[in-house]
């Protein structure tokens, strides 16, 4: 399977590695995100990957709605349940919950199939920094904090019209964030597309906490550091 590099099976549950974490992220998602990084203090685990995971496991669903309730540290074990009807929750060893699911509508197992779904939406998802939330923070006058940026990954959802599908791709169809004080709401639509026909619609939404006002120097500079490290690990 495409994931084997991403993930291990130990007495029978899944491991995520941070080596293996992170490289999900920078290959798989094109995600720079420091979060991500072996050695940062805040480690966690992409949800692109725990989504991934989810449909290898129990394949993919005409309608699917995601919830990422906690972020999963370095080396955290992860529990999925073997049985499951129209909803499941993904936990670590101490019960602790970090992504619930629930799912109806036709099923497919077919892994090519899947495996093309999960890399054109992580792939998409994973450009969300700097493609979509720095014009929208601009457009707000509001920042994340540029010496902690912390964005968290909240929720997706999606709904095919029809399974028969071959050649599939996403394509942005809105943008939405909704200032609370210093919290914020990021809502990325997208539009599922088979060649050239649309054949369903879904939603991302993150949160971004601490916010301040706008100040395009320093969000130049979290700019200039992202690509930096992109252009860094790229050249290695």
């Amino acid at each position: 399977m495409y994931l084997d590099p991403f993930f291990t099976t130990e007495n029978g549950q899944t491991v995520i590695r941070p080596e293996q974490a992170s490289q999900f992220a920078k290959e798989v998602s094109d995600d720079f995100n420091p979060l991500h990084n072996p050695e940062h203090k805040r480690f966690c685990v992409p949800g692109d990957l725990l989504f991934a995971l989810s449909l290898a496991k129990y394949g993919l669903s005409q309608k699917m709605q995601f919830n990422y309730t906690g972020m999963v540290g370095k080396d955290s074990v992860i529990v999925f349940p073997e049985h499951f009807k129209d909803a499941f929750e993904l936990v670590d060893l101490k019960g602790k919950a970090c992504l619930n699911a629930t799912n109806s509508g036709d099923v497919t197992n077919d892994m090519a199939l899947i495996e093309a779904f999960t890399r054109a939406y992580v792939a998409f998802s994973g450009h969300s920094f700097p493609h979509i939330l720095v014009p929208l923070m601009r457009e707000k006058g509001v920042m994340i904090n540029p010496d902690r940026p912390m964005v968290i990954y909240e929720s997706m959802s999606f709904e095919f019209s029809t399974m028969s599908l071959s050649d599939i791709s996403l394509k942005l169809s809105g943008t939405r964030l909704d200032v609370t004080g210093k919290r914020g709401k990021v809502t990325i639509c997208f539009d599922l597309l088979d060649g050239e026909n649309k054949v369903g619609e879904g939603q991302k939404t993150m949160i971004m906490s601490g916010l301040r006002a706008f100040e395009e120097e320093k969000v130049q500079d979290l700019i200039n550091l992202y690509e930096a490290a992109k252009t860094s690990y790229k050249s290695a």
